[in-house]
């Protein structure tokens, strides 16, 4: 089916370059693209040089971007009844054990992350079928099932997101919003990047990096030339 394109789109498609740019001047040209009436959000895709079939080369993690972006998040906490005021506090919208696990389990499920401590995590483990399609079900891997849950909420109310590979070795992030300065999306993106770098499988074979795009909501992709972080 012909995907059907606005004329703001086609008007920005007219100016796409396949050459890769610079980090900063990929930025300073996707802000040149006609903006929209609400605040665009800027996702990063990395395509990565990893087999996907390879259990010890999947990539999966979260991080906290300097800048944030842009946007909270809905949290709910699974923890022991000593931290829920705590949780509260620090952003949670329910937090709590067996009460909470029966709310979710009778179809509430109107938040974005959940992050659990390992001593609730048993208890919790009986979610898997609910929150594991919808990619909410707490996991070590992206720093959602930890003892430190406060600062977890914490990290995650603000916008730390988490993110990982598909089947096809690329990697997603939203790193901003449109409004941001230039600066700042630079900053957020090598953050992005650097954790990405850090990841890299001891048995992953030639170029780990090997594309790199970001865009807003509405506009085309713009190519980042990847030499600056196959270092």
């Amino acid at each position: 089916m012909k995907v059907r394109r606005s004329k703001r789109y086609k008007a920005s498609a007219k100016e796409w370059s396949q050459a890769p740019l610079k980090l900063a001047d990929a930025v300073k040209k996707l802000k040149t693209y006609t903006p929209t009436k609400f605040d665009q959000s800027i996702d990063c895709v990395v395509q990565l040089g990893i087999d996907t079939k390879q259990a010890d080369q999947l990539i999966r993690g979260a991080v906290s971007l300097p800048h944030g972006i842009g946007k909270s998040k809905k949290v709910v906490a699974f923890c022991e009844d000593s931290d829920v005021e705590g949780a509260k506090k620090a952003g949670a919208i329910e937090a709590g054990n067996d009460e909470l696990i029966q709310k979710i389990m009778g179809g509430w499920l109107d938040f974005d992350v959940a992050v659990a401590s390992p001593k609730v995590m048993g208890k919790a483990g009986k979610l898997g079928k609910v929150l594991g399609p919808q990619g909410k079900m707490p996991s070590p891997k992206n720093g959602t099932v930890t003892a430190d849950v406060i600062t977890a909420v914490r990290e995650f109310a603000a916008g730390k997101t988490d993110f990982k590979n598909d089947t096809g070795g690329n990697v997603h992030t939203i790193v901003g919003r449109y409004s941001f300065e230039e600066s700042k999306l630079v900053e957020n993106i090598q953050s992005f990047m650097n954790v990405i770098r850090r990841m890299r499988p001891v048995s992953a074979k030639g170029t780990y990096i090997k594309k790199v795009a970001i865009s807003a909501t509405m506009s085309p992709s713009v190519i980042v030339d990847v030499s600056e972080f196959n270092l």
